[in-house]
């Protein structure tokens, strides 16, 4: 019974306010029932207004306080506005997910001026203005709150044809160190969350679907597979409940052992 209280005590979300960016997709998706399952009010925002609507009913039919939201975040003004709606809504915001995102695969040579707007306004121009936003209400109602930006593999290694992708996915680790300094002293915890290769309908198509780009991805993962959304979840709720109120700043790597280096 203590251990069951610890644990309550560490990573339940009742009575906070969760806004998660991109819940439309398949990590998305996993981060929002994930909090939702933790006690968390849920904000969905995605671009499949399909996919958002039958999450939120999922959400809604197993009890969950949820509502969906549909914007462009390439739209600076749409961001302001999604907050916002939020803060109308449930009156409050105590965790931001910042997990829409967007790629453009080419080589630097082939990439335009038009892709690279279309990569950067979605992955790091969105989640530092949301995160503004978001910051500016968590410091005026003066409780804190949590700031999750979903990065990547990228945020640490380059791939081929994935120069815009990368190059937004390590600016959000920078962002996310430079929030986590100037909001501590608003006890604001900005973290990293930074999966691996996941299977998503994404890679199903470019990467796992690929037999040549699997066989290179399976000989480089100590696991030997790839992971699911699921595999986040627990990671994401550490980031977003108090189990992480003294961990600021940090890039947690969830990818089966990539980066910790290449089995025999």
């Amino acid at each position: 019974m203590q251990s069951t209280g610890v644990l309550e005590r560490l990573f339940s979300l009742r009575g906070r306010v969760a806004l998660i960016t991109g819940a439309s997709g398949g990590i998305g998706g996993a981060l929002a029932r994930g909090m939702a399952g933790a006690g968390a009010a849920v904000a969905l925002h995605g671009r499949s207004p399909e996919r958002l609507r039958a999450l939120e009913g999922e959400l809604r039919a197993v009890g969950a306080d949820v509502a969906a939201f549909e914007a462009d975040l390439a739209d600076l003004a749409a961001c302001a506005a999604l907050v916002a709606s939020v803060l109308a809504r449930f009156g409050r915001l105590d965790v931001l997910v910042n997990n829409a995102g967007l790629n453009r695969r080419k080589p630097v040579l082939e990439v335009t001026a038009l892709d690279y707007a279309a990569v950067m306004d979605v992955n790091l121009r969105a989640a530092y203005f949301l995160s503004q936003h978001a910051g500016r209400a968590m410091i005026a109602r003066g409780e804190g709150g949590k700031i999750v930006n979903v990065g990547s593999l990228t945020s640490s290694i380059g791939l081929s044809s994935g120069s815009i992708y990368g190059a937004s996915k390590g600016g959000l680790v920078q962002l996310t160190r430079a929030l986590a300094v100037e909001w501590a002293e608003h006890n604001i915890q900005v973290n990293a969350l930074c999966p691996g290769f996941i299977q998503t309908p994404l890679t199903a198509e470019h990467v796992l679907g690929n037999p040549h780009r699997r066989e290179w991805l399976m000989a480089r993962i100590p696991s030997r597979r790839a992971g699911t959304p699921e595999d986040l979840v627990g990671a994401g709720l550490l980031l977003a409940s108090a189990a992480s109120d003294y961990m600021t700043g940090q890039t947690l790597y969830v990818d089966g052992g990539f980066l910790a280096g290449s089995p025999w």
